[in-house]
């Protein structure tokens, strides 16, 4: 679907409405509120647990459509306030650093599992219309504590999606790293390269998926316009070495060749999977996202032993080694990110003693 259409859409269903964002004063947040701000949306909700970004936000936006909740998800009576009145729920809350949870699993299971099942139950007794949880490829085979969180939070809401009558639509959206976005690497390569150190890269043959913010915002938009009970959508993307990665961004600011072997962190994958191949025999493919069903099946054994479904043997999972950019493509996508393009103003703006 063509962007402007996919906004209009949007704009149209926006309406009158009361938008709620878990984990709004992240990244995605910020990003639905300089899309959606000047919409016709009535209110948009900010749900927190940082008092301090709240401020910030709240200082810098000065609008009166964009209100603030204190709370946290794991607390259900705190997201079951905030979420009294709302339409329509993007949750983004979530523990997200892999190295935090892999020290911590259980906070990863309070916030990614208990969190979302708060949030997903709070959206059925306040009769929320449609429900988007956001997601990561690190949900797909996970061997870390945070993916395993966030692939039991996927299974929790399609749970509750196929639980009888339940009148909130519920999808979800699982994409991989976003580029610059809080806690991601580029920030931290971007450092070391504006002062010329060299960029400590943890396996040079690991692959990433690449998505920029507003594409992460284009395929909830998507998954809002087009989801059925219980879909999770999935975008085609690029996906690169950590080495042309790191290669890029070093010629970007002359950095070039300062490369720091420094071996895997806890919990690392060498490649991310976006899709399984169990789960790629039921997807459909369409507009550069996988759609996947809801399986709908009960807990009736028979379902299981008397029959099954397409065989697996023959799929290949959808994984970062598939589509890699060199690193003359990498550079184009990230010359293209609002971040990158800050960072080289701020750079030439300090070689020219301006700041």
């Amino acid at each position: 679907m063509d962007r402007v259409d996919l906004n209009k859409k949007v704009s149209d269903s926006f309406l009158g409405k009361t938008l709620l964002i878990t984990g709004g004063t992240g990244s995605f947040g910020n990003a639905v509120l300089r899309r959606f701000l000047d919409s016709g949306l009535s209110e948009i909700r900010i749900f927190s647990r940082d008092e301090k970004k709240q401020d910030d936000m709240r200082n810098a936006l000065h609008s009166d459509k964009v209100k603030f909740y204190l709370g946290d998800v794991r607390d259900c009576n705190s997201i079951d306030y905030a979420m009294s009145g709302v339409d329509f729920v993007f949750h983004a809350a979530a523990l997200k650093q892999v190295p935090s949870c892999e020290f911590y699993p259980m906070e990863a299971v309070r916030t990614n599992i208990v969190g979302t099942e708060n949030a997903a139950r709070a959206a059925v007794k306040n009769g929320v219309s449609r429900f988007i949880l956001l997601s990561t490829d690190k949900a797909v085979y996970p061997i870390n504590a945070m993916g395993m969180s966030k692939a039991l939070a996927e299974k929790t809401v399609r749970s509750i999606a196929r639980g009888g009558e339940v009148g909130t639509v519920f999808n979800i959206t699982r994409y991989g790293n976003v580029m610059a976005s809080r806690g991601s690497v580029i920030p931290l390569f971007t450092g070391q390269a504006k002062e010329k150190l060299p960029l400590t890269i943890t396996d040079p043959e690991m692959t990433r998926f690449l998505m920029s913010l507003d594409e992460a915002v284009e395929l909830v938009l998507y998954a809002f316009t087009h989801g059925e009970q219980g879909d999770t959508f999935i975008p085609t993307a690029p996906a690169s070495t950590t080495l042309d990665l790191a290669a890029a961004i070093n010629d970007i600011f002359d950095n070039r060749g300062n490369i720091r072997i420094i071996g895997t962190r806890h919990g690392e994958k060498k490649h991310e999977t976006l899709v399984s191949r169990e789960e790629l025999t039921g997807a459909k493919r369409a507009d550069g996202f996988f759609t996947i069903p809801n399986d709908t099946r009960d807990l009736n054994y028979s379902n299981y032993t008397d029959s099954g479904r397409e065989m697996v043997s023959g799929a290949l999972d959808y994984t970062s080694n598939e589509r890699l950019l060199d690193v003359k493509g990498v550079k184009k996508l990230l010359l293209g990110l609002p971040y990158i393009k800050a960072q080289l103003e701020a750079s030439e703006l300090s070689e020219e003693g301006l700041v």
